[in-house]
Order: structure tokens, then C-alpha cells, then sequence
């Protein structure tokens, strides 16, 4: 290997000893807002399918999703931001993504797993609890 090549293989590799420092998760785990919702929710009256969707969401979504959707910082996005408007995240999103689990595109927090044992009839409770939270907050 000649001394160019050499130097260039280096700077390579140092670059990407740099980049895995400078992106790499804090190994010490200090992100002071993990578990805090992501974004502010205002909650409207629900009815009782809006409730049942509730309910739902608690058991299966919230643990990433947060509390009214609100996101859950260092586990999940919220649902309650435009990016999951129905026109960019139609509701046939919502099933797949808990079918099959999602590849993390949107945000930071990594790729979706499957919901295990989620209905469909399940799914369409969540989905309507959902898009009402949206709608109240001005997503359409």
C-alpha cells in the first residue's frame, strides 16, 4: 500500500470514529426528558367509541406512543403531529404499522415491532381515538 492510499484509509477510518462519538446514543443514558411527552394534546370530550379506542391505546400504544398520543420521549413519536395527517398516514398505515411493525423513518427512535395479539376490530377503535385527538388539535 502506497503512503496516499495509506493516508486515505486512515482518514476514513478516523472519520468514522469521529462520527460514531459525535452520533452515537449518550452509553450513560442522561436524556433528562425520556418518558415526557413530546408534544402539548388538548383532549376533548370523547364518546364512548373514542373511550373504548382509549382504552386500547393504553394497552398496546402508550408505553411508546405516550398518553394521549403525546409521544413518549426516548421510546416513541406522538401521533398527534402532522406528519400522521390523514392525507401523509392514511388509516391503513395505522393497521400495517401494527401488523407488521414499521421501519423508523420519520423520527430517532428506531424501527416499530409488530403489536402482538392487535384485532382489526381493535385497530379501528384506536384509529377513531386517534383521528379524533388529531381533529381536536387541528390535524386533518
Amino acid at each position: 500500500m502506497n503512503m496516499k492510499t495509506f493516508q486515505i484509509a486512515g482518514a476514513i477510518i478516523l472519520a468514522g470514529i469521529v462520527g460514531w462519538f459525535a452520533f452515537a446514543p449518550d452509553s450513560n443514558d442522561n436524556n433528562v426528558n425520556a418518558g415526557l411527552p413530546i408534544v402539548q394534546v388538548a383532549v376533548p370530550e370523547l364518546d364512548a367509541l373514542a373511550q373504548e379506542g382509549e382504552a386500547l391505546f393504553n394497552a398496546n400504544c402508550a408505553r411508546c406512543h405516550g398518553t394521549n398520543a403525546a409521544g413518549n420521549d426516548g421510546a416513541g413519536p406522538p401521533l398527534i403531529h402532522v406528519i400522521y395527517e390523514p392525507s401523509h398516514h392514511g388509516d391503513a398505515a395505522f393497521y400495517m404499522a401494527a401488523k407488521n411493525g414499521v421501519r423508523g423513518h420519520h423520527w430517532p427512535f428506531g424501527n416499530m415491532a409488530p403489536i402482538e395479539g392487535i384485532t382489526d376490530k381493535d385497530l379501528a377503535k384506536i384509529v377513531g381515538y386517534v383521528r379524533t385527538l388529531q381533529s381536536a388539535n387541528g390535524i386533518r
